[in-house]
């Protein structure tokens, strides 16, 4: 019996090392993750390259993470243990998910996960031997309340044969998926370039090449290069696609100082990219908008992207919506109310109506088609411009400041186009007899609607500038129905009709009286011309003005002599000169050297504390624990500028910034800025007003209302239970 016992126990700790291994093999478990190493293929072959795979069956509501995990966490990492003459190569990463916590973005999986790896066999290893292969593989394994280390010791025990091995049943299939749609490059020529913390990352050739690469999004390999929590937007052209970055916090401090590495995923697929420094490539923008991808949406190259047959219809609905609210809003009233006087003079006059009707409804869509193919046509080209896009051109601002004072004076009777009461209460170029003057009634309905941005057309015009352009287009047409749809019904109708007044003195007292708010609107625009210029500026501005008012005098006392049999040649003569030296005033006047436009709008801040937006101030703010306030503003929006004086600076709104800690940020638009023309896109709007809420611990900002009250923005500063 005793020597039994010995002969048990040295047959024991002869055997241990090898039940150890079989111990190693196989799933190994916790409460949050089961892992295992499995093969791709049923043998490895001497002299060749196999697959194995660390399988990762994550338990619901726990993730691990990336090679760049994002704002948290850590990678998944793996320690060999191989025999004399195996190697193993790196990770295979899978195209990682974006997950979004409060404020921090990570990439990371869920549910089951495979990480490929190549493992190289020597061409001495034996047919019919079994080669050990031992991992330690740690988990940093998640949930949104805790993340635990996991460190478990994987083994396989693979054979050793000669020949093409087939697909491991149970794992074979699913790890070549993996390797067949991990990212890999590509031929893929990339640069970036840094400025004001922002990255503009272009590539090119390949598989982008060839149109729309459908919607795109760069991971980078480096935690710190980009703010992972920042959506990305873009371009894309002929032979690529370019993005629009915020960069991280590493790259904020040391700059740009080597290439920028990772991944950019398409609905192509996955293709690491390494971006070189340097100016952006040719053919990587002009072609189009990049699809947004919101936190919602599937990461791209995971899965075809949407129709967008849903959003088109929702646009158009919107658009429509949007215009006739649009009828609403303070910019139009002087125009409606102009054609509203012209529609009585006609309103016993069916046929003559129902062409005016026609020909205003004609004009607003003449001119929305045009102001959306300049639009469209400019943001193809790549530049950053947005919905009031005009307005941001001083020369632009100049010359409508003097239209709008011609047509004023037009209505005081100053001077006149066509005759009759037909043209009542229309401008100079609307006053022209017939439907001719009503197109372009319709036409400046909708110059002077352009500061404007109704409710629903923030969906619609954000959607449609990233739409193919015959959609886009189609939503333009949309909005200008919606505009010009009360007149054109009330014009069709000659039950309406016949209840409006019969023409009479009352017109001429009524087309005077609507002079004012023309007057008002030059006053206006000279006064945002101002400030895109300066003093200089918008002193020469007012010599054009007065120069004009003197001209069309004297052209108006030109047309009265003739009234009464008198050439009145002089008059008119003299007053084409001083138009002349008006247009030479007013052209000066857009030569004035543009001022900075960085620092917050004055009277949004002049009741109200602010400071300039920019992304960084806001990720400080919210860093510190303080609510951010976030105004999108320009001083030719009419919206923008009510919404300041009656909810966002009223004593009462002090208080609760006050009493919530809140810092107040204005991003002023009045002139051109990319960066804040890309912030409006990355929340699917392209104009302003805009108001955005961040509260420390949330991811995504409250969008709120376009029509603001005190009490909308009060409530909203609450401190939520």
């Amino acid at each position: 019996m005793r020597r039994l016992f010995r002969f048990l126990i040295l047959l024991t700790l002869l055997l241990a090392p090898a039940g150890l291994a079989v111990a190693q093999t196989g799933p190994q478990r916790t409460d949050e993750i089961e892992a295992e190493l499995v093969p791709m293929s049923r043998w490895a072959a001497p002299g060749g390259t196999t697959v194995v795979a660390v399988r990762q069956a994550i338990a619901p509501g726990w993730h691990t993470y990336w090679r760049n995990p994002g704002d948290s966490g850590g990678p998944t990492t793996l320690t060999w243990s191989l025999p004399a003459g195996v190697r193993a190569g790196d990770i295979v990463w899978p195209l990682p998910e974006r997950q979004r916590l409060q404020g921090l973005v990570n990439y990371g999986y869920e549910g089951r996960v495979y990480l490929p790896v190549p493992i190289e066999i020597p061409a001495d290893a034996h047919p019919g031997s079994t080669l050990s292969l031992r991992v330690k593989a740690l988990f940093l394994v998640c949930s949104d309340e805790m993340c635990i280390p996991r460190e478990m010791t994987l083994g396989l025990d693979l054979p050793v044969r000669e020949g093409v091995s087939p697909h491991d049943r149970a794992h074979g299939d699913a790890i070549a998926r993996v390797l067949e749609q991990a990212p890999r490059p590509a031929g893929i020529e990339a640069r970036v370039s840094l400025e004001n913390g922002v990255l503009t990352l272009s590539a090119t050739d390949g598989p982008l090449a060839g149109g729309d690469p459908g919607p795109a999004y760069f991971f980078p390999f480096e935690s710190g290069t980009v703010d992972h929590a920042s959506p990305q937007s873009g371009q894309w052209g002929p032979r690529g696609a370019t993005l629009i970055l915020n960069a991280g916090k590493r790259l904020s401090e040391e700059g740009l100082t080597g290439p920028v590495a990772g991944v950019l995923a398409t609905a192509r697929g996955a293709f690491e990219i390494s971006a070189v420094p340097g100016p952006p490539l040719p053919g990587a923008s002009g072609s189009g908008a990049l699809a947004a991808l919101d936190d919602a949406a599937t990461v791209p190259g995971s899965s075809p992207a949407p129709t967008g047959v849903a959003v088109f219809i929702q646009a158009l609905l919107f658009a429509l919506l949007g215009g006739l609210i649009l009828n609403l809003m303070p910019c139009v009233f002087p125009i409606l109310a102009m054609k509203a006087a012209a529609l009585a003079a006609s309103a016993h006059d069916a046929r003559q109506s129902r062409r005016d009707g026609l020909a205003f409804l004609a004009g607003v869509l003449t001119t929305f088609l045009l102001l959306a193919g300049v639009l469209l046509g400019l943001r193809a080209a790549g530049e950053a411009v947005g919905w009031g896009f005009q307005l941001q051109s001083p020369p632009v601002t100049a010359g409508l400041a003097l239209l709008m004072l011609a047509v004023a004076l037009n209505l005081s009777g100053v001077f006149h186009v066509g005759a009759g009461l037909q043209g009542a209460g229309s401008g100079p170029l609307s006053r022209l007899p017939g439907g001719v003057g009503a197109f372009f009634t319709g036409a400046l309905a909708v110059v002077v609607a352009a500061p404007c941005t109704a409710p629903f057309m923030a969906f619609a015009l954000g959607a449609a500038l990233l739409m193919p352009w015959p959609m886009a287009l189609a939503v333009f047409v949309m909005l200008g129905l919606g505009l010009a749809l009360p007149y054109v019904a009330i014009s069709l109708t000659p039950r309406l009709l016949s209840k409006l007044p019969r023409p009479g003195a009352w017109m001429d007292r009524l087309k005077a009286l609507l002079a004012f708010p023309m007057y008002g609107a030059a006053l206006w625009l000279a006064w945002v011309f101002g400030n895109q210029t300066g003093a200089e500026g918008l002193g020469l501005l007012f010599v054009a003005g007065l120069c004009a008012a003197t001209g069309l005098w004297l052209i108006g006392a030109g047309q009265g002599e003739r009234t009464l049999g008198r050439p009145g040649v002089i008059h008119t003569t003299v007053g084409a000169a001083v138009l002349i030296a008006a247009l030479g005033a007013g052209t000066l006047a857009t030569r004035v050297p543009v001022e900075t436009n960085g620092a917050a709008s004055d009277t949004a801040a002049s009741d109200l504390p602010s400071a300039p937006w920019s992304a960084e101030a806001v990720r400080s703010a919210l860093a510190e624990g303080r609510p951010v306030l976030v105004n999108f503003t320009a001083d030719w929006c009419v919206t923008c500028k009510i919404n300041e004086r009656t909810s966002l600076t009223t004593p009462g709104v002090r208080k609760a910034m006050d009493r919530a800690g809140a810092v107040y940020l204005v991003g002023d638009w009045t002139l051109r800025d990319d960066a804040i023309t890309a912030e409006l896109q990355r929340h699917g709007r392209s104009g302003v007003p805009l108001y955005l809420l961040y509260r420390p611990g949330e991811g995504r900002p409250e969008v709120l209302p376009q029509l603001l009250t005190e009490g909308v923005v009060i409530e909203a500063l609450k401190p939520r239970p």
